[in-house]
C-alpha cells in the first residue's frame, strides 16, 4: 500500500495526538491525564477506522464519478465538515436544541460538565437512530434493488433482489414497512419520535439522490460535470454524517468528553478518507469484484443494527465485527474468482 495517499493522515495524527494530551492535562492537571488522554485518543481513532472501512469502499464508488477538483475539495473540506461539523457542530446542536439551551451555553455544559452533556446527547440515540438507519437503509436498497445489476455476489439473494427492484419505489416501500414496525415495538411517543425521524432520513436520501442523479444526467460539459461533482459530494457528506451517527453516539460510553471524542474521531475520519483516495486512484475496486457487494452488505447491516438499536441494546463492537466479516468475506472471494478467471484464460 503505498503510503502518500496517508501522509496527511499521519500528520493530523501527530497534532491530534498532541491536542488530546493538552486537552487531558487541562482537566486533569498531571502528565498521567495527558498520557490516558492520548491512549483514550487513539482507542477512538483505531474503533472510527475499523468501524468504516465499508464508509471508504462506497465512498469510493461514489468518488470515482467526481472530477479530480472535487476529489480534493472531498479531502479537504470533507475533513472539516466531518471533524467539525459530525463531531463537534453537530452533538452541540443535539444537546442545545433537547436542553433548550444555546450552542454557546451547550458547548460550556460539554466543557464545564460532562457528564450532564453525556446524558442529554445520549437521550437523542432513538432519533438519530431513526434518522441514520432509515438513510442507510436506503443506500444499501437501492444498491441491492437495481433492476439493472449484472454482477451477483450471494447469486440467490441478489437475483431476486435485482428482480424485485423492477418494481418502482420497492426501497422506498420496504424501508417504510420496517420503520413502522419497529416504531409499535415502542412507547407510544418514543416510535412516534422514531416513525418521524425515519421518515426525515428516507426524504432526506431521496432529496439528496435525485439532486445527484440529475446533476449527473446533465454532466455533457464541463461546468455540468462539476455541478454532477457538487451533488456527488453533497450526498458522500449525509452519507459519512449517518455512518458516524453510530459512532458518535457510541464514543460517549467510553469518555463524556466532547474534545477527546471529536480528536479521536476526526483521526480515524481522515484515515477513512485517505482509504477512499486510495481505493479510487489504484482502481482497488476494478480489481476486487465483490469487494463493492461486501461493502453495501455492510452497510445494510449496520442499518439494521442502528434501526434495532433503538429497541434493544447492540455493542458498539457487534456492528463492528459483522461489517468486518463482509469485507473479508467479499475479499476472499474476490481471490478466488480472480485466481479462477486466471487458470481460464
Amino acid at each position: 500500500m503505498k503510503l502518500k495517499y496517508f501522509t496527511g493522515s499521519f500528520v493530523f495524527t501527530a497534532f491530534g495526538l498532541l491536542a488530546g494530551a493538552g486537552v487531558g492535562y487541562y482537566y486533569g492537571g498531571t502528565y498521567e491525564a495527558a498520557l490516558s488522554a492520548i491512549f483514550m485518543t487513539a482507542i477512538l481513532a483505531v474503533l472510527e477506522v475499523s468501524l468504516s472501512f465499508d464508509n471508504a469502499v462506497v465512498n469510493a464508488t461514489v468518488l470515482k464519478r467526481m472530477t479530480p477538483v472535487w476529489r480534493h475539495r472531498f479531502i479537504t473540506w470533507g475533513i472539516l465538515i466531518a471533524v467539525f461539523g459530525m463531531r463537534i457542530v453537530f452533538p452541540l446542536a443535539i444537546v442545545s436544541i433537547l436542553a433548550g439551551i444555546s450552542p454557546w451555553n451547550a458547548l460550556v455544559l460539554a466543557a464545564t460538565k460532562p457528564d450532564e452533556y453525556a446524558a442529554t446527547m445520549l437521550s437523542a440515540h432513538t432519533t438519530l437512530a431513526g434518522f441514520g438507519g432509515a438513510f442507510l437503509l436506503m443506500v444499501a436498497l437501492k444498491y441491492f434493488l437495481d433492476a439493472n445489476k449484472e454482477i451477483h455476489w450471494v447469486h440467490a439473494l441478489e437475483q431476486p433482489l435485482s428482480t424485485l427492484g423492477k418494481l418502482e419505489s420497492s426501497a422506498l416501500g420496504i424501508s417504510l414497512l420496517i420503520i413502522y414496525l419497529l416504531s409499535r415495538q415502542m412507547p407510544l411517543d418514543q416510535g412516534h419520535g422514531f416513525l418521524l425521524s425515519g421518515i426525515f432520513g428516507l426524504l432526506t436520501f431521496i432529496l439528496v439522490d435525485g439532486i445527484s442523479g440529475v446533476l449527473e444526467a446533465q454532466e455533457a460539459t464541463h461546468t455540468n460535470a462539476a455541478r454532477a461533482s457538487l451533488g456527488l459530494f453533497i450526498y458522500l457528506e449525509i452519507l459519512d454524517a449517518s455512518f458516524s451517527f453510530d459512532g458518535v453516539v457510541g464514543a460517549f460510553a467510553l469518555t463524556h468528553n466532547l474534545f477527546i471524542i471529536a480528536i479521536g474521531l476526526g483521526i480515524g475520519a481522515m484515515f477513512v478518507r485517505s482509504m477512499t483516495i486510495y481505493l479510487v486512484d489504484e482502481g482497488t475496486l476494478a480489481e476486487f469484484r465483490y469487494l463493492e457487494h461486501g461493502a453495501f452488505y455492510a452497510i445494510g447491516a449496520l442499518a439494521a443494527m442502528m434501526l434495532l438499536g433503538a429497541i434493544m441494546h447492540i455493542p458498539e463492537v457487534a456492528t463492528g465485527l459483522i461489517g468486518a466479516a463482509f469485507i473479508g468475506l467479499s475479499f476472499y472471494s474476490s481471490i478466488k474468482f480472480n485466481r479462477a478467471h486466471k487458470s481460464k484464460s
